[in-house]
């Protein structure tokens, strides 16, 4: 049973180093600009990380017999393969870079949501600015679709 436990924060502190690496500065970036936007500039924010969110949701069928924290692990997933496949685009592009954040943001949004960051305060708190943004992004697309 404590094996159980031990591999699981194993796994745990591997992807809390991997997001470290492959998607902090991303986040941290993507959640300054939006801070430093403007009202007019701040919709691009809403519509880009909702847009990444819904493409990296897994398939309707299979989440009946998944839980909410593996919902949301599988969607981290595929936001994180989605940051590791468009690294290979055109370098210091704004508008490439802009849409590799938010995937990344998504990704750290949706870990912070499956417990991946109970032992790192620091990862944590981004993701829970992530998280944040993500909520407001959902709630101003709700809002405008009305």
């Amino acid at each position: 049973m404590f094996g159980w436990f031990k591999s699981e924060q194993r796994e745990r502190r591997r992807k809390v180093r991997l997001d470290r690496k492959h998607l902090e500065a991303r986040t941290r970036r993507f959640l300054k600009s939006f801070l430093d936007a403007d009202e007019t500039q701040k919709p691009h924010f809403y519509h880009a990380v909702e847009a990444a969110s819904k493409q990296c949701h897994p398939a309707a069928e299979p989440l009946a017999e998944l839980d909410d924290a593996q919902i949301a692990e599988a969607t981290s997933d595929a936001a994180v393969k989605m940051v590791s496949e468009r690294r290979v685009l055109k370098k210091n592009d704004p508008g490439i870079d802009f849409v590799t954040d938010a995937y990344a943001t998504v990704a750290v949004a949706y870990h912070r949501a499956a417990g991946i960051y109970i032992m790192d305060k620091e990862m944590q708190e981004l993701g829970t600015a992530a998280v944040h943004l993500l909520t407001m992004a959902s709630s101003y697309i709700m809002a405008r679709k009305d």
